[in-house]
């Protein structure tokens, strides 16, 4: 289903105006980029784009035309690792924040019921 305008706009000034909506926002795109939902990730990557530098902007700070980032994460786009970093990046040095890989807790290993008797 698309987007409304009136969503779009809303989602756009909450992004400009709101520094931590923007890392959860981010934070939330790269979770479902890692989770192999690539159209979801593609997709929030967009708004970000869209709500704040545009991709004018961030075109010239990856070296890339604007057409082709709006091409590569488009519903049928299929983004290059290397452009996909360099958004990545372009992104984390804008917010000074850095994505990190955190191992997850280990699970003790199952108990055994031991049968006495």
């Amino acid at each position: 289903m698309p987007l409304t305008k009136a969503f779009r706009e809303t989602l756009g000034q909450e992004l400009r105006d709101d520094r931590a909506f923007r890392i959860a926002y981010l934070d939330e795109a790269v979770g479902c980029l890692h989770a192999g939902d690539l159209a979801t990730g593609k997709a929030m990557l967009r708004n970000l784009i869209n709500g704040t530098l545009g991709f004018a902007s961030l075109g010239k700070a990856v070296h890339t035309s604007p057409k082709s980032l709006m091409r590569m994460l488009s519903a049928d786009g299929n983004p290059q690792a290397d452009r996909l970093f360099a958004i990545l990046n372009h992104l984390q040095r804008q917010e000074r924040v850095e994505v990190r890989v955190v191992p997850l807790a280990r699970k003790a290993p199952p108990r055994r019921s031991v049968k006495t008797g």
